[in-house]
């Protein structure tokens, strides 16, 4: 069974070099206690480096979101712009091509060479790239969580985020997990991880029969709104939950919104709600939001990104709708491999 404790991306707007080096020393630092080789540790520097000078050279109102993966010692890195876009990206993916001198490497080709995962998405609206950064699969297995993506940001001036996340995955089946808790900061951080634990003692405990559980150990903290979804065939949701997290399926000729009932799980919420099924259309993906983040997105909008890795969609949704007073996530679950 693969079980996976969520992760959250600490945010830092590429306004001048000084920030590009921030970014780079807080990601070395992280890394530090997984004793990674140099040659390693060099590869996510330049990663760093490259993706945040393009930004500060080519880009308006850049910013990278880093999240370090303590379970599979992996760092995420995200590059996001609001344009003009690359004119040419096929050229800009060539390896040798550079659109500036002093680059600390040789473009997005030898960024795709250095990463360990490399997905890029480009247009007039802005550019949204994602690179990740692990060890040698000889030494550390690569775990099988590429059909998910997610982006977790702390409300500003927070340093710990107040949502959390966590997914499962075993013999066909996902069950997946977002707690919202109330306000923002340390005390909703520990209303959401109390969720979290309570979901991987049981990660596949029906949604309906989690919620009583959820409600009584949040009954110590300030509560938490909560989500929880259960996909067990390949054509079918299963969901329910307590609050304002929404969730959507969404495909190229389909849109429609996975709600639940209103309460906060630890306050007060309807402890025998039913769970709620609906059909999964061919090749959607879903999509669970916390309030931090504008629901009336269009998903027309995102199309071209469903096929692509879900970190993509994920961090465009929360870069363009987020609300930017709250904490914020964005969790898209791409179904369709983990049946294969």
């Amino acid at each position: 069974m693969e079980v996976i404790r969520g992760w959250c991306h600490h945010a830092f707007p590429v306004t001048d070099a000084s920030r590009v080096g921030e970014a780079r020393r807080f990601a070395a630092k992280a890394i530090e206690p997984w004793g990674w080789l140099e040659a390693d540790a060099g590869r996510l520097s330049l990663v760093v480096t490259e993706l945040g000078t393009n930004l500060m050279r080519h880009a308006v109102d850049g910013a990278l979101w880093i999240a370090v993966k303590d379970g599979l010692q992996e760092v995420e890195v995200l590059a996001l712009d609001r344009g003009p876009g690359i004119a040419d990206l096929p050229r800009a993916m060539q390896d040798g091509h550079s659109t500036g001198t002093g680059s600390p490497g040789t473009g997005l080709g030898a960024l795709r060479r250095l990463a360990d995962d490399f997905d890029l998405a480009s247009s007039p609206e802005g550019t949204v790239c994602v690179a990740r950064v692990r060890l040698p699969p000889a030494r550390t297995p690569r775990r099988p969580a590429a059909q998910l993506g997610a982006v977790s940001l702390c409300a500003p001036g927070e340093t710990v985020c107040g949502d959390g996340w966590a997914a499962a995955l075993d013999e066909g089946r996902l069950s997946l997990l977002v707690a919202d808790g109330l306000g923002h900061g340390p005390l909703a951080a520990v209303a959401a991880c109390a969720a979290v634990d309570v979901f991987l003692e049981q990660p596949f405990a029906r949604p309906d029969a989690l919620l009583p559980q959820l409600h009584a150990a949040l009954r110590t903290t300030r509560g938490a709104a909560v989500f929880a979804a259960h996909l067990t065939a390949p054509d079918s949701v299963c969901w329910t939950g307590a609050g304002n997290i929404l969730g959507r399926l969404v495909s190229g000729t389909a849109d429609s919104t996975l709600t639940t009932p209103h309460g906060t799980a630890g306050l007060q919420m309807r402890l025998k709600a039913e769970s709620s099924v609906q059909p999964l259309p061919a090749h959607a993906v879903a999509v669970v939001c916390t309030d931090g983040v504008a629901t009336r997105w269009r998903s027309e909008d995102f199309a071209a990104l469903l096929p692509r890795d879900p970190a993509l969609l994920a961090a465009s949704i929360a870069w363009r709708h987020g609300r930017g007073r709250d904490d914020a996530t964005v969790l898209v679950l791409q179904p369709g491999e983990a049946f294969d």
